[in-house]
C-alpha cells in the first residue's frame, strides 16, 4: 500500500484535484459547507468519483492535524519527487534553467512560501539536503498555495557534491548573503543559474559559500537589516526574472 498524505487548505486541495496526478482516496469537507471555492472542490471531487465525507469541526481538525484547513482536507498518496539523477539528466545541456537551492530551511511554512515564489517565477526545480531541513508537511503544502503540486522538490544527500556537479555542467552559482559586497542586480546572472538561499538563522554554511561563484545581497534602504527567507527568495527570483 502506498504511503498516505493529507493535503488541507482551499488552494492546496484545489491544486491537488486539478492536477489529478495523485490518487485521492477521500475528501473531507467541514459542515456546513458553503462558498464558491468549496463548491468548486466538491464538484471536482465528484467528477473524479472521489468519496466525499461531510464532517464536524473536531473530525476536520483531526484530519488536518491542527493545521489551518479552511474547511477542506484530502487524503492522498505522497507525491513522488524526482531523484537528483533524474533532474540532472533533464537539465544537462540546457541553457534556460533556473534552480533554487535551499541550504537548511527548517520552517515548513517558509518552505511552502518559497515553493509558491518558485512556481510564480518559473524555477525549474527546488533542491534541498535530505537532512536537517523542512519536510513537505501539510503546513508546507498549504503555505505553497498549490505550488507544491507543480514544482519539483529534489532532496540530495550531499549538497557540496551537487554544487560541484552543477558547476561541471556549466551552471552559474549565486549565493544570497546579506553581508555580500555586491547586490544581486550587480551579479552575473547568466543561465543556467542556481540561486542558493541559506537557513533562517545562520544563512549559508561555509562550504556552501565556498562553492558559489558569487555572493550577492538584496539592497536594503530602511532600518531593517534582514528579511524573512521566503520574502528574500521572492525578491531575488523576481530580480533574476527581470534581468533575464
Amino acid at each position: 500500500m502506498a504511503d498516505l498524505d493529507v493535503v488541507f487548505g482551499i488552494n492546496a486541495v484545489t491544486a491537488l484535484l486539478e492536477s489529478a496526478e495523485r490518487p485521492v482516496s477521500a475528501l473531507f469537507v467541514q459542515k456546513p459547507a458553503h462558498g464558491k471555492r468549496i463548491q468548486k472542490i466538491i464538484d471536482l471531487a465528484r467528477k473524479q468519483d472521489i468519496r466525499i465525507r461531510f464532517v464536524d469541526k473536531f473530525t476536520m481538525e483531526r484530519q488536518a492535524e491542527g493545521g489551518t484547513h479552511q474547511g477542506v482536507a484530502a487524503r492522498t498518496e505522497i507525491k513522488q519527487q524526482p531523484s537528483w539523477d533524474d533532474l540532472l539528466a533533464q537539465i544537462e545541456g540546457k541553457r534556460d534553467v533556473l534552480l533554487l537551492i535551499l541550504d537548511g530551511i527548517e520552517d515548513p511554512r517558509n518552505l511552502g512560501a518559497i515553493l509558491r515564489s518558485a512556481d510564480a517565477f518559473g524555477v525549474t526545480a527546488v533542491i534541498q539536503p535530505k537532512d536537517r531541513c523542512a519536510s513537505l508537511t501539510g503546513s508546507a503544502v498549504k503555505a505553497s498555495a498549490g505550488a507544491a503540486e507543480r514544482v519539483d522538490l529534489v532532496r540530495v544527500t550531499n549538497l557540496a557534491r551537487t554544487l560541484r556537479q552543477l558547476e561541471q555542467i556549466g551552471f552559474q552559482i549565486i549565493g544570497l548573503d546579506a553581508e555580500a559586497s555586491i547586490t544581486l542586480n550587480e551579479a552575473s546572472q547568466q543561465k543556467p543559474l542556481a540561486l542558493i538561499m541559506g537557513s533562517e538563522g545562520k544563512g549559508l554554511r561555509r562550504l556552501t559559500q565556498q562553492a558559489c561563484h558569487q555572493l550577492a545581497s538584496i539592497p536594503m534602504h530602511g532600518s531593517i537589516s534582514s528579511l524573512n527567507v521566503s520574502v528574500a527568495a521572492g525578491i531575488a527570483l523576481y530580480e533574476i526574472c527581470r534581468e533575464n
